[in-house]
């Protein structure tokens, strides 16, 4: 602020009028605490010095950068008796391509108090709605995109492993000794430890059959995208039979890794045998405790043309194995769906969640739901 001169005679009538709480010219009031401040602010200052007297005002009535402005305005006006003139609210121009509500007509979006509408939905969001089924190859490239980040979100663990942690509970005793050597043995600084999380085993089994061809390419999308999330990420596809894709879905080229599963995979659009398909896992891979701890995703419209027995037989044997059972269905995204497939029904009873999976919309709830398993079976 430019040098201030010695006050008017005004400023001995500040004591009598500042306990009055009255607002300032541009309505904004000044609240009593600060008014009480001020007076003793002003009691250990000079009041034949103008700039003794502003700062200590500023320092204590003015509370917020917008009302700087307004507190010269009313200095001057009651000490210096200069004409404060309204302040002029800057109003700030429309970017271009916008005009304001009830201007002139023009082209580009209206809008009102500075706020652009958006006058619809983005590409992204429309994509993020859209069945799978009635996506073009393009819009499967941009959904490529959405559907990594999705997919990133994995179920966690407790560790057994004690972390050094501030906030810990556990005493580390080896860093309470270690600590203690710079201050002569005495243990002055004391150091914790609590247990860690890591990432859980997640398991994905794929329905390749035929029924599965128009949302079969976007679930290898999310299998690939969640394969490259970390670790402990054991992928397969089954028709007829089992087949396991880790090695192939491991690429970080997905044009790479799908046309490698492609060729690994010989009964993609045949036929469906769950039941089998989930036997050869469990005698397989269960036995080498691979679903032991690990939450399994199975993506299947749950059509069976084997026996439906044999899918309750395995789902049970899955489930007593699995930390969580979800089963990821693209045909439950439609309103007028019930699960009468008669695989689906053999399985139901061993599911924890049973989801949709028919958009981006649909794995976007899948990811929330692994993030937020905790507890067994209470996916």
């Amino acid at each position: 602020m430019s040098q201030r001169h010695v006050l008017a005679p005004r400023t001995a009538t500040w004591r009598s009028t500042a306990r009055r709480r009255a607002p300032l010219r541009d309505g904004s009031a000044i609240p009593s605490p600060g008014v009480v401040d001020a007076l003793r602010g002003l009691d250990n200052v000079e009041l034949e010095r103008q700039d003794d007297v502003y700062w200590t005002l500023r320092q204590t009535l003015v509370s917020r950068r917008e009302d700087l402005e307004s507190f010269d305005i009313a200095f001057d006006s009651w000490f210096l008796g200069a004409a404060a003139e309204p302040q002029k609210r800057r109003v700030p121009e429309p970017p271009q391509g916008q005009r304001r509500k009830g201007g002139e007509p023009g082209p580009g979006p209206e809008i009102d108090g500075g706020v652009a509408e958006s006058g619809g939905w983005n590409d992204d969001e429309l994509l993020r709605t859209k069945d799978f089924g009635a996506m073009t190859p393009e819009e499967h490239a941009r959904a490529r995109k959405l559907i990594q980040g999705i997919a990133l979100a994995r179920p966690r663990r407790h560790t057994r492993r004690l972390r050094p942690d501030a906030k810990g509970h556990a005493l580390d005793v080896r860093g309470l000794v270690r600590a203690s050597l710079s201050t002569g043995g005495d243990p002055v600084q004391r150091a914790f430890r609590s247990r860690g999380d890591a990432p859980r085993k997640l398991v994905l089994i794929l329905d390749v059959s035929g029924s599965m061809d128009a949302y079969a390419r976007a679930m290898l999308l999310y299998m690939h995208a969640a394969s490259g999330a970390g670790r402990r990420v054991e992928t397969f596809a089954f028709g007829t039979r089992l087949t396991r894709l880790t090695p192939e879905l491991g690429s970080r080229d997905a044009e790479k890794a799908f046309a490698a599963a492609a060729a690994r995979v010989v009964d993609w659009s045949g036929g469906t045998r769950i039941g089998e398909s989930l036997k050869a896992y469990n005698d397989e891979w269960g036995r080498r405790s691979l679903t032991r701890g690990a939450v399994v995703v199975i993506l299947s419209d749950g059509c069976e043309r084997g026996d439906t027995q044999l899918v309750s037989k395995e789902m049970e044997r899955l489930a007593r194995q699995a930390f969580a059972v979800v089963w990821v269905n693209p045909l439950k995204g439609h309103p007028q769906y019930e699960p009468q497939a008669g695989g689906m029904r053999a399985a139901l009873p061993f599911v924890d969640r049973f989801l949709p999976g028919h958009d981006v919309a649909s794995l976007e709830d899948l990811g929330r739901v692994l993030g937020g398993i905790e507890r067994r079976h209470a996916a």
